[in-house]
């Protein structure tokens, strides 16, 4: 059901997690079971902590992580004793976590088992990299709660976006919100070659600048965006074409440049990806009425989407209901329940 939109055709997935409790782990599960029914073989990656019975912050119950013989796992020194599962140990990596190093190794006896992971993306990638390098057909990441960067295209080549009814006791909130990142997602990129050379250098460098017409450069002199707003309006003009903002944009900034000049409507404002946007639907909207354009350097390719019609709170949906609602709203995208079964 989920397998066959990946299995193939990427090296690398991640999972990712509208909220914490909206079936990121019951999708990894599914997608664990799959694995083995069809003999691919996986590594498991999570970019926080998985597999634990409780929540260590919510305290709320979780469904445990259940490992085949074979599978790579990323852990690290302190949660492998935890699970029941033989690990035989491959490599003792340099990346040290609040858990202790992480450690690469193959399940060798079936049990459950606590993942966890590195801390930044590079270290993410070259994990998932050494996964493939001893043996994993495909490798999932299990992106930790409001950690979307685990879906940016430097680490992975597929993205699963799980979402449900923790977001919201309205439906139509649910679906609304959920909407809302996907179209983030799937922000069109910048296609101009000799442009995203420019804005790649800019990236690059960290820096904050301004293209204009003529492909010239202008750096601003901030180190964040973040409350600069009316500094980088000063800086735009007639000639502006670009502006590159290397780290988050966030509501304040827009406001900032929105309040500044006119200019903007002749710009397109570019992020590396869609995970470093933070701005709520209804702003978003509004920006969008506005004439703010915003681009990316790298799209996200967001090939599934799971919903869990269960809140922890106690509250639910129609399984049904949630399901064909969002199938309604998303027609490009396959929309599953993995508990309903079914495509």
């Amino acid at each position: 059901m989920l397998l066959e939109h990946i299995n193939n055709k990427y090296k690398i997935v991640s999972i990712v997690g509208m909220a914490k409790n909206s079936g990121k782990t019951v999708t990894l599960n599914h997608l664990i079971q799959e694995a083995i029914v069809e003999d691919v073989k996986l590594g498991i990656i999570s970019t926080g902590r998985d597999g634990e019975r409780v929540d260590v912050i919510a305290e709320t119950e979780k469904p445990k992580i259940y490992a085949e013989v074979g599978t790579i796992v990323a852990t690290t020194t302190e949660l492998l004793p935890l699970g029941d599962a033989n690990i035989e140990i491959i490599n003792v990596t340099d990346f040290r976590t609040p858990l202790g190093e992480i450690l690469i190794g193959r399940v060798k006896d079936s049990g459950y088992i606590q993942i966890a992971g590195p801390q930044t993306i590079k270290e993410i990638k070259k994990v998932a990299d050494f996964m493939l390098k001893i043996g994993a057909e495909l490798v999932i990441i299990d992106g930790a709660l409001d950690r979307r960067t685990s879906a940016a295209p430097s680490i992975s080549d597929a993205t699963i976006l799980s979402t449900g009814a923790v977001l919201s006791r309205d439906i139509n909130k649910v679906i609304e919100k959920t909407l809302h990142v996907v179209n983030l997602f799937n922000i069109p990129p910048v296609e101009d070659d000799k442009v995203r050379e420019v804005i790649e250098e800019i990236m690059d460098k960290g820096q904050i600048a301004i293209i204009d017409k003529n492909l010239n450069t202008i750096p601003l002199n901030i180190k964040t965006a973040l409350n600069c707003g009316h500094i980088i309006g000063d800086h735009l003009n007639e000639d502006s074409r670009y502006l590159v903002i290397p780290g988050s944009l966030v509501k304040s900034t827009v406001e900032g440049i929105i309040n500044t000049t006119k200019m903007y409507k002749n710009i397109d404002i570019v992020v590396t990806d869609g995970t470093k946007i933070f701005i709520e639907p209804k702003d978003w909207l509004k920006f969008n009425r506005y004439g703010i354009n915003v681009k990316v350097l790298y799209p996200i390719n967001l090939v599934a989407i799971t919903v869990n019609p269960y809140a922890p709170q106690g509250y639910y949906f129609e399984p049904n209901v949630l399901l064909e609602k969002m199938r309604h709203y998303i027609k490009d995208i396959p929309v599953v329940d993995v508990m309903l079964g079914g495509d």
